[in-house]
């Protein structure tokens, strides 16, 4: 391929438009343009890339058991309707009408479609297990799409879709699938971890989350290096730290004014006491019932786990009318100390904690010295908070780490959350009816691509891996005006292109520095260039990666690239080690 007739229109500044690294370099690099916030076209070497991600996908899936189907991204409302999350998707769903004034959406996923499709066709417990997959366009009306491929409103997703007949069954597809993914990860040469995650609006009983590490990303996981387990920070369980043998001296109640501090920070300077000193009360309406939740005034509740303990479908803030209702006095004040009627529950943390300040349930006033069991009864005690560095694990009690990661693929255990709601359901061995067992597995086509470039770039650009890379090789002739330096690079590129090598000639007649910087910009893993050298019979072999470089014979550049494409970076360290 020659860079003259490549549709490769590359950028010298930064656009306004992008903020974080992956965005600026696949429009720099002349990847991605953008149509419409969240909508990008991809021209020929991000649509290299995604292919090349898709294929990896798609030899690790059939690997496991998969096989790929392709259903519609137009969705009728009835098979929403019978799942119950026709409302629950809410203005993120692209909604439509046809002509005949009946309802679609454009799908932003295919839990209701595949399910209704294997209701159709299985019946016997014969046809199972069963996973079928599809890598597709996905619309979903993002309220701040963002980020350009990380966060957009129509992506490329693949999803796959495993059905079992029981439990025992579902859990071998799952980790197979789990595999999977490690082994696509990988080979896509990404350093990730696979964390505990919420289920969110797909729903199930489990899922993991598989994330990039890097400093950019959105989402902040805890790790224990200890144990090794890892869970994003709203799945993050944190183990239960006991009182200390005695909590000293417990000081008077004292009632205390604090005229319009309604908030941790407020009432901390006014007083004088750190925040972590500070009890915030929180009322929350959990399917109807209103509850009390204490938490350390520098912490914040996870309403994740929350819910989970109380089994509650919908948990939300008491409104202020509630809060007036049952504690007596105006939002800001809340307290435990005199709260009657609904259950109060706290975080371990606030075990161990005496001599508080409180809410005093009353305008502008808070308690002093507020001690539990003296002063108030905390009914259950529950891990009900955000987690931070530093906190224990539940596992091994050792401090969790925060790093920060790029979701690319999450794998969910659904057990019979859609075979029951859609009547998908098999006749076992002695004619009797059971429903279908599933899991769901995602992966960000587009978000796998620009996490790698989050991973892997330099001040001048991206730097591929080579299994991604939307090419493989780059050959800089330095002046194609002299007859022998482009007879030679033309050579090697012929040569390149019939051994299977994938190579781009940069062919422009323009000053070496240009060429360089563009060369450095696109990020392709290795760099042919004939230069002066060509009069000793050698070019120069380089790494993007490591920028280490190597005179080749003209002779045998070209075999020893291949058989650096063929082998893999971590065959040659010493030519890819950063």
């Amino acid at each position: 391929m020659k860079r003259s007739q490549l549709f490769l229109p590359t950028l010298k500044d930064i656009p306004a438009e992008a903020e974080v690294i992956s965005h600026q370099l696949m429009l720099r690099a002349g990847l991605i343009r953008r149509v419409a916030a969240g909508i990008y076209s991809y021209l020929p070497l991000g649509h290299r890339v995604m292919h090349k991600v898709s294929q990896i996908i798609r030899e690790e899936m059939n690997r496991a058991g998969g096989q790929e189907v392709l259903l519609p991204a137009l969705q009728p409302a009835e098979l929403w309707q019978e799942s119950g999350r026709w409302e629950i998707m809410g203005k993120e769903m692209m909604r439509l009408k046809d002509r005949h004034e009946r309802d679609f959406c454009l799908g932003p996923t295919h839990e209701e479609v595949i399910t209704d499709l294997v209701r159709r066709e299985i019946r016997s417990y014969r046809q199972l297990p069963l996973t079928l997959y599809q890598i597709q366009t996905k619309v979903r009306d993002e309220i701040r799409p963002r980020f350009g491929l990380m966060r957009g409103r129509e992506f490329i997703m693949k999803d796959a879709y495993s059905f079992d007949r029981d439990d025992a069954g579902a859990d071998v597809s799952y980790h197979k699938m789990y595999d999977a993914y490690g082994a696509i990860f990988s080979r896509c040469g990404l350093r990730y971890s696979a964390v505990e995650a919420e289920s969110g609006a797909i729903g199930g009983s489990y899922s993991q989350e598989f994330m990039v590490l890097a400093d950019t990303g959105e989402d902040a996981i805890a790790v224990c290096d200890a144990c090794r387990y890892a869970a994003n920070v709203e799945r993050a369980e944190i183990g239960a730290e006991p009182p200390p043998p005695s909590r000293g001296t417990l000081k008077p109640l004292e009632r205390v004014a604090t005229p319009g501090k309604t908030t941790v920070e407020a009432v901390a300077t006014a007083l004088g006491v750190p925040r972590q000193a500070i009890v915030k009360t929180l009322l929350y309406e959990a399917d109807g019932q209103v509850i009390a939740v204490l938490v350390r005034g520098d912490r914040q509740v996870n309403e994740a786990k929350l819910a989970k303990h109380l089994q509650a479908g919908r948990l939300r803030f008491a409104d202020r009318a509630t809060i007036e209702r049952v504690t007596g006095g105006p939002e800001g004040f809340s307290g435990p100390i005199g709260l009657s009627g609904v259950p109060l529950l706290a975080d371990h943390e606030v075990r161990g904690m005496s001599n508080i300040v409180v809410g005093a349930n009353a305008p502008d006033a808070h308690y002093v010295n507020a001690n539990s069991a003296r002063d108030f009864s905390v009914e259950r005690y529950l891990d009900v908070r955000m987690v931070s560095e530093d906190d224990p694990c539940a596992r091994c009690g050792k401090p969790f780490r925060i790093v920060r990661g790029i979701e690319v693929g999450h794998v969910f255990k659904l057990g019979t959350k859609y075979s029951e709601s859609m009547d998908a359901s098999y006749l076992d061995a002695d004619g009797i009816a059971h429903p279908i067992v599933m899991g769901c597995y995602g992966i960000g086509v587009g978000r796998t691509a620009a996490a790698a470039i989050e991973q892997h770039h330099d001040p001048d650009g991206i730097v591929w891996p080579l299994p991604i890379a939307p090419l493989q090789v780059m050959v800089v002739p330095v002046n194609v005006a002299d007859r022998r330096s482009w007879e030679t690079a033309q050579s090697i590129h012929d040569a390149l292109e019939a051994c299977g090598v994938e190579v781009l000639l940069d062919d422009r007649d323009e000053r070496p520095g240009v060429k360089f910087k563009d060369a450095d910009l696109i990020g392709l893993p290795l760099r042919v260039t004939i230069g002066k050298a060509l009069a000793e019979g050698q070019v120069e072999l380089m790494t993007r990666r490591a920028r280490r470089t190597t005179m080749v014979r003209v002779e045998e550049v070209v075999p020893r690239l291949r058989q650096i494409v063929t082998a893999g970076e971590h065959a040659f360290p010493e030519l890819f080690a950063s």
